[in-house]
Order: structure tokens, then sequence, then C-alpha cells
């Protein structure tokens, strides 16, 4: 057993702290120099949903989204987790038409819309959700494109050695400066593969979306053209009342959020340069939002306006049922004094 993560949350309730959130989390330059580090920095974590703007770069650097003429909307959607309301789903039905496949040729799954109205009004209407209420269908729609555009098989695009998961491996090798080849492997609730990879090497690949300067001609646009999708579409990104899109918004183009499953979260903040990466233990959401509110604050990346778009994060209420204030969800004592 490693050495126990620091208390980064505390869940108070009256005059006492109910509930405690261990975690770890890093902020790192694009030169991988760390530049903070909270708890164990390198153990080595699944990323889940987080990397989708790191999954996304193959789709645009190999051509495949300008060969089939995507706007901003579809790369938004391949770098969001988004909710299933019909202005998700819509576009990646349109999509999928264009590159001549279905929603049957999408391998991630069905789940219920993650938006409870659309949920509600499927419900009301009798129907049953389909892969594209997935909120990974915009993910999964990508990696099909590539496989499109580059006359790969596109049935089993999700087995780790398809051409697409092969790439995507790159990628984060590449970004992350480190190697992948002994690190541990899973499958994630879409059906891809996940490898994981230390919080610090994480957030170097975000600040190389924060900062892609050094990075080669092709892969820079890349990056250049995901953040300016995701910052130009945060709707698209999560959904409504989802922090994402929240702190997206903003955040005005000073950086982009994205949360993974299971606590964890990833920021590249364009604006200083850096990315962040953080990992609840317990992966609880509220606690890994907090966090990822409260060291946007403390690195300075938000100004008065962002602060008070994000309070309902930074200063966290916890209600009763009849919405009267008891306690608060915030961080915990001496953690960033």
């Amino acid at each position: 057993m490693g050495r126990l993560n620091p208390v980064l949350v505390e869940v108070t309730r009256g005059d006492m702290v109910e509930s405690r959130h261990r975690g770890a989390a890093a902020v790192v330059d694009a030169d991988g120099s760390v530049v903070h580090a909270w708890g164990d920095v390198e153990r080595p974590v699944f990323s889940r949903s987080a990397i989708k703007p790191l999954q996304a770069l193959p789709l645009v650097e190999t051509g495949a989204a300008e060969r089939f003429a995507l706007s901003d909307v579809e790369i938004a959607l391949a770098c969001g987790s988004h909710g299933g309301a019909p202005g998700h789903v819509r576009p990646v039905a349109a999509w999928l038409e264009r590159i001549g496949l279905a929603p049957g040729d999408l391998e991630c799954g069905t789940h219920p819309p993650m938006d409870q109205a659309a949920a509600g009004a499927l419900v009301r209407a009798g129907e049953d959700p389909s892969p594209l209420h997935n909120n990974c269908s915009g993910k999964h729609a990508g990696f099909l494109t590539t496989a499109v555009h580059l006359g790969e098989a596109t049935a089993g695009y999700v087995r780790p050695d398809h051409p697409v998961q092969k790439r995507i491996e790159d990628v984060l090798a590449d970004l992350g400066g480190v190697a992948l080849a002994g690190a541990a492997r899973g499958t994630d609730g879409c059906g891809i593969p996940v490898i994981a990879m230390p919080l610090t090497a994480i957030a170097r690949a975000m600040a190389r979306l924060a900062d892609p300067r050094g990075l080669a001609p092709a892969r820079a646009a890349a990056v250049r053209r995901i953040v300016a999708a995701m910052t130009g579409h945060p709707d698209l990104v999560a959904g409504r009342e989802r922090f994402d899109t929240v702190a997206i918004e903003a955040g005005r183009g000073a950086f982009v959020v994205k949360i993974g499953a299971e606590g964890v979260y990833v920021a590249a903040v364009a604006s200083l340069g850096l990315g962040v990466a953080l990992k609840i233990d317990d992966g609880a959401r509220r606690a890994a939002e907090t966090v990822m509110a409260v060291l946007l604050r403390h690195l300075g990346a938000l100004d008065a306006k962002a602060q008070a778009a994000l309070k309902p994060y930074l200063d966290r209420p916890v209600p009763d049922r009849a919405g009267v204030r008891v306690g608060s969800v915030g961080v915990a004592k001496g953690w960033l004094a």
C-alpha cells in the first residue's frame, strides 16, 4: 500500500465534519515540469472520459475531419460526455449518416440520457434509448470517422488491437511523455480500452493542449481546433447545469475542463499554459468538481465574473429537503494554506 493521499474536501453538516474525500492533484507545464502536486501524483489512474479531447486528436490530424467537413459542433461532441438531449443526439445521427454509417455501427452501448428532461421525454413517448443517447456517442462517431477515412474496418473499432485505439495510445504516450507498454489496462464503460497513467503524465498531456507551441505543426493545428470547438460549444461538452459546461462558459476561452468517471477531472489552462489532473480516491464527483473549481481559482485562472459563475462549486451548499442550507462541501482546512 502506498501512502495515504491528503484530505482535499470536507463535507460539513452543522458544526461537524460529516465526510472527507482524499485525493491527489497535479499541475504541470508543457515541458513536463511539475508546478504543484498534492498527494501521490505518480500513482497510475484510469483517466476514463477525462481524456476525450486527446482521443479526438487523430480525428483532426489524420484529415478525417476535413474530408467529411466536420464543423466545430461535431468536434465538440467528439470531446464531450453529452447529456443525450435532442441537441446532442441529432447532430451525432446526422454525422453518422454523412459518413455512410448508422447508429447501429456505434459500439458504445446504450444508456438513458443523462439529461433528465430528455430521459423523461423518452419515457413519455414510450421510446427506448439508443446508442446515440450514450454520453460517448460523439467520441465513438469520431473513431468511426477516422476508420472510414483511413479505409479501416469499422466493426470492432473498440478492440485494443484496432488501429483506432493504437493511434490513441500513441497520442497518450507522446503527449504524456510516458511509456505505456507495461501500463495497467482495463475497459471503459463505453467499451474502449483504458490505460493507467500517472496524474503527472495526464496533466502534462493537458498542458500540451493549453500550450501546443512545441508540437509538430499538424498536431498543434489539431489541438487549436479541438480547444476552439470546446470553448465555442461548451453545451455540447456536457449539458445543462453540469460543471464542464458551466466552467467552460465561465472561462470564456481561458481554459477547458473535462470530467472522467470515478472522481477524475482534467483542465487545460490556455491562459497559463498549464495542465491539471486530479483524482478523488473514493470516486466522488462532488469532491472532484469542488477541487477543480478551487484549483482554477488558486491558479489565478478565474476572473471576478468566472468566480461568480462558479460560486455554487467554490462554496457548495448541502441543503435539506426544503432547500435550506445545512452544511457545505468545501476545501479541507490547511490544504491550500
